[in-house]
């Protein structure tokens, strides 16, 4: 029987796997439940991590005999690997494919929250003002949505406002026309993407997307228009953002930060044309019991049949990667 050991706390554990999950483990693998500690890794073929796992020591493949298969019940491995391993033929599997559906529904979530207005008709009933005259929301179905990077979490969102019968328009340099196609979207410039009613950030934080959006970029999008940003701090330029915010100019959802935690002004906490949350787009009580179910089932396919499955990490994205 493969032996799989599972690098993460029970706590950990009782986050990311389903009772089903656990019992499939148990049948199909002799599973060592080594919490943290990671010498007790040695002699696995499997290892499944999650968030907490540190970072998996490149000694552990040294001797030319460590685990064939990584396996993270979590979103990015780049802190978790050394791609060194991919030389040694070790398959990699993440479940960020599945966090990209729960970040996907809070993407859609901001957008109609702030379209309709929500917040302010929120701020304006507690303050005693019953349907204010100046207020009134804005639509969602049939506006264009510029989306930048067309990565797992960018594919969800397009999937869920396919209803909306919205005009999908993608800034990615790698995605060709073909994909764009299947996707049902179309291609476009980094400007001209920015130039829709409502704008979605789905970038990986590597040196080119950082300053992606710049103060410009900002000042000349126009008034009213909609910014989500689920991806990365750095992305965007934050300062210039929240200036535009506070005068009134746009509206954002911000679900990350540069840096983070953020030290927001009095008069940024208080704009009823932004939603803040801390980092939590990705995380939902089904989507993470889901997590580890997500990769097992690929690392199965791999280990039975050699399938990779849509969890497969490929080493040739590893620099595009988020």
């Amino acid at each position: 029987m493969t032996r799989l050991a599972v690098a993460m706390s029970p706590e950990r554990v009782a986050d990311v796997c389903s009772a089903e999950t656990r019992q499939l483990l148990e049948e199909r693998f002799e599973v060592v439940w080594s919490g943290a500690d990671v010498s007790r890794l040695e002699g696995a073929e499997v290892v499944l991590t999650s968030w907490g796992t540190p970072p998996l020591p490149a000694s552990l493949w040294s001797a030319g005999n460590g685990p064939k298969v990584v396996a993270h019940a979590a979103g990015s491995v780049k802190r978790l690997i050394d791609p060194v391993i991919f030389n040694q033929g070790v398959a990699v599997f993440s479940a960020g494919g599945r966090i990209a559906w729960s970040v996907g529904e809070y993407c859609l979530a901001s957008m109609l929250t702030l379209a309709r207005r929500l917040p302010q008709f929120d701020q304006a009933l507690r303050g005693g003002a019953w349907k204010p005259s100046h207020l009134r929301g804005i639509e969602l179905a049939g506006q264009s949505v510029g989306i930048l990077g067309a990565s797992s979490t960018a594919r969800a969102l397009i999937t869920l406002l396919k209803p909306f019968g919205c005009d999908l328009v993608v800034y990615d340099p790698y995605l060709d026309d073909d994909r764009a196609r299947a996707l049902g979207v179309r291609t476009a410039s980094l400007e001209e993407t920015l130039a829709c009613a409502f704008v979605s950030l789905h970038v990986p934080d590597v040196p080119e997307t950082r300053g992606l959006v710049s103060r410009k970029h900002l000042e000349a999008m126009a008034e009213g228009t909609i910014v989500v940003n689920s991806s990365r701090g750095p992305a965007i330029d934050q300062e210039a953002l929240l200036e535009q915010v506070v005068a009134g100019r746009l509206f954002a959802a911000l679900d990350v930060f540069d840096p983070e935690p953020p030290a927001l002004a009095d008069a940024v906490l208080a704009a009823p044309n932004l939603l803040i949350s801390p980092h939590i787009a990705g995380d939902t009580v089904q989507g993470h019991l889901a997590l580890t179910g997500y990769v097992l089932a690929d690392v199965l396919k791999w280990l039975d049949n050699g399938t990779c499955g849509p969890s497969y990490v490929d080493p040739a994205a590893w620099p595009i990667a988020a």
